[in-house]
């Protein structure tokens, strides 16, 4: 059968003819060489609404998704997601693919259940025509990958991990070739060498390696179309969009980069001659692109991200598969909450939450260790539960991997390095993020690019951190696998392990949930931000009979904090809480906080050494997760005052309210 190609060479081999038959001499000598007088070159990222005037092109439609991940056991996304899909298809006359861009089949609530055959089900509903590996697929082992890929009625592709003795991974293509009405569309997956530390398994200690995206690509695109005759070459690239662009620019035969990883929402763009599109994740956009095709190359045609929401259309089919499994496998209650347990993104990256508060207890409850750490970054679903019923689906939707918990030893030292090393400054592209939720551990953190120490004021368990002493610290599988040889010259794996509890960790917390319902755990400042720390005050300790009802603290502050948020001042201790200032104003550059003597008295009492936190206006939050940022100061209580001094100012013996003035 003639390809595509040969149909438009003998169709631009007559047009040509009839332009020398009918073009004057003069038009011919002017018109020069093509491209001679093109101009500039066009910017490197190009609208994506950008058409081309290309004669005798056909168009290809390219319809994408990417990182499904939890979504995969919510049924109503799921029958959106393949609707979508099967509408934009339908739409076409043209030419039309559909390719996946990695992070399928895990995690999901069904992971600790049935692993990845709910969502390999849904997949093969939805019909893609090639999928790329992404590290979340690798979450059940190299050896999983060949029974889902037997199980796909589609290629799994990845290029460029390649086992020491030449093979790839059992299961998976290099690429795939797909023909539609006369198109040739080659298909390559890659993936980049961040790959190995988003994924439980050990690439090393099992023989892997992954090459380098840029080179692999460049080459099986040009063997496509060199020796397979394609018309158009697609990455489908577990990469990220900054990768991504990177790839365009070091390659000249990639016309499209279908995208996944860092989950952002990108309209297709053209960069360098490629366009790169991305469809956020869990079902909430598929990417469209419709390319250009011609015997002179692949162009951007036009492009969007449609929208998948509550007027999209629903396959039912897609629908009755993940709904029948979730409520063979995951309807259960387990108990209930009386506060909101927020399982976001934005929310468990950033700060403490209650939920992470939750979670982190438990693991301390199952191993009885002094710490508990867990990564924000496996706690998914971005939802929020409660209050009210929590269900199996719940707990394995927001902690669906199959880790389990590891207990560490490791010195004082060694845990404030742990906690400072998922430290984001306000210049990383998410801004300021502690990225951990902890229990049994309380600490600062000061998220400025130079800040030394990262973390600080941290207390076990009520007590100063010693880094000296050793403490019992547990962690998730995951995380006991992190090195930091090059920031600080250790790793988690050669920490003495004190125990191993092979119990999920998501069951973990239904076991927890289940025995202590119903919870209803709070943000108690586990992990607290400062921004601008302005030193240390004194300030005594109000005697029982203080005719005033309050207590004023007074701090000097820099130029730039002109005000503070009220509602945002807190003082509290490492042990009995936190304290909501009366009031808190700016004054003559001066800080002023009151606080009920009463409640200052129970804090003090248990601790002389307090905590001042107030949110200030900066230039540096608004856009991002957080709105304001934090001042700190050093609140000294000292024991013994003078009750005739009741202030612990000489002079103030008038039972007026205990000042500090810096």
């Amino acid at each position: 059968m003639e390809s595509r190609s040969d149909t438009l060479r003998t169709i631009l081999t007559v047009a040509v003819l009839f332009l020398v038959a009918t073009t004057s001499p003069a038009a011919a000598l002017t018109a020069g060489p093509a491209g001679a007088n093109a101009g500039p070159a066009a910017p490197a990222d190009v609208d994506s609404n950008a058409t081309t005037n290309a004669t005798n092109a056909t168009t290809l439609t390219v319809l994408t998704y990417n990182d499904v991940q939890t979504a995969a056991s919510n049924p109503t996304r799921m029958g959106r997601l393949v609707g979508v899909v099967n509408e934009r298809r339908q739409a076409h006359d043209n030419p039309t693919v559909v390719v996946g861009g990695g992070d399928q089949v895990s995690p999901s609530s069904f992971s600790p259940t049935s692993q990845w055959r709910v969502p390999v089900d849904v997949l093969n509903t939805l019909g893609p025509d090639a999928e790329v590996v992404g590290n979340h697929d690798l979450d059940y082992g190299f050896d999983a990958v060949e029974n889902y890929s037997a199980a796909s009625e589609f290629p799994w592709l990845v290029a460029n991990v390649v086992h020491e003795d030449g093979s790839g991974i059992p299961g998976t293509k290099n690429y795939t070739i797909v023909e539609r009405d006369g198109v040739r569309v080659g298909v390559v997956g890659l993936v980049d060498d961040a790959i190995k530390s988003k994924t439980a398994v050990d690439f090393d200690e099992q023989g892997y390696r992954v090459a380098d995206f840029s080179r692999v690509g460049s080459r099986v695109a040009t063997k496509l179309k060199d020796e397979k005759n394609v018309d158009v070459v697609v990455a489908a690239a577990h990469i990220g969009v900054p990768e991504s662009k990177e790839l365009a620019r070091n390659t000249d035969n990639i016309d499209l980069i279908v995208t996944g990883d860092d989950e952002v929402a990108y309209a297709p763009k053209t960069v360098d001659g490629t366009t790169i599109v991305e469809a956020e994740a869990r079902g909430a956009y598929v990417g469209e692109v419709n390319l250009s095709v011609t015997d002179d190359g692949v162009s951007l045609a036009s492009g969007r991200l449609v929208t998948v929401d509550e007027n999209s259309s629903v396959n039912q089919t897609a629908e009755t598969i993940v709904s029948d499994a979730r409520s063979a496998q995951l309807g259960e209650v387990v108990g209930r909450t009386n506060t909101t347990l927020d399982s976001r993104f934005t929310s468990n990256y950033k700060d403490e939450t209650a939920w992470g508060n939750l979670i982190t207890d438990a693991f301390r409850d199952q191993t009885g260790s002094d710490v508990a750490v867990t990564n924000a970054g496996g706690i998914r679903g971005d939802f929020v539960i409660g209050p009210g019923n929590v269900t199996y689906d719940d707990v394995y939707t927001s902690l669906p991997f199959g880790n389990y918990l590891v207990t560490k030893r490791m010195t004082g030292e060694q845990l404030r390095e742990l906690l400072a090393s998922q430290v984001s400054t306000t210049d990383d592209n998410y801004g300021a993020q502690a990225q951990l939720q902890v229990s049994g551990v309380s600490y600062e953190y000061v998220p400025s690019e130079n800040a030394s120490p990262v973390v600080r004021d941290v207390y076990v368990n009520g007590e100063q951190l010693d880094e000296d002493a050793h403490y019992n610290v547990s962690v998730n599988s995951y995380m006991a696998g992190w090195a930091f040889e090059d920031r600080y010259g250790w790793s988690m794996a050669e920490l003495p392990t004190t125990s191993e509890d092979y119990t999920l960790y998501g069951t973990v917390v239904a076991q927890y949930i289940d025995a202590n319902s119903p919870v209803a755990p709070e943000d108690t400042n586990r992990i607290r931000r400062v921004d601008s720390h302005l030193g240390n005050v004194t300030v005594a300790n109000p005697p029982a009979h203080a005719a005033k009802e309050t207590v004023t603290v007074r701090k000097s502050v820099s130029s730039d904090i002109d005000s503070v948020n009220a509602s945002s001042v807190v003082l509290q201790n490492a042990t009995t809480g936190a304290l909501d200032a009366e009031s808190a104003t700016v004054e003559d550059g001066e800080l002023v906080v009151t606080f009920d003597q009463d409640e200052f008295r129970r804090l003090s009492d248990a601790s002389q050494e307090l905590e001042l936190y107030a949110g200030y206006e900066s230039s540096v939050y608004g856009d991002g997760y957080f709105q304001h940022a934090v001042a700190n100061v050093d609140v000294n209580v000292p024991p013994g005052q003078d009750d005739s001094h009741p202030g612990g100012q000489p002079g103030s013996g008038d039972g007026g309210p205990p000042v500090c003035t810096v």
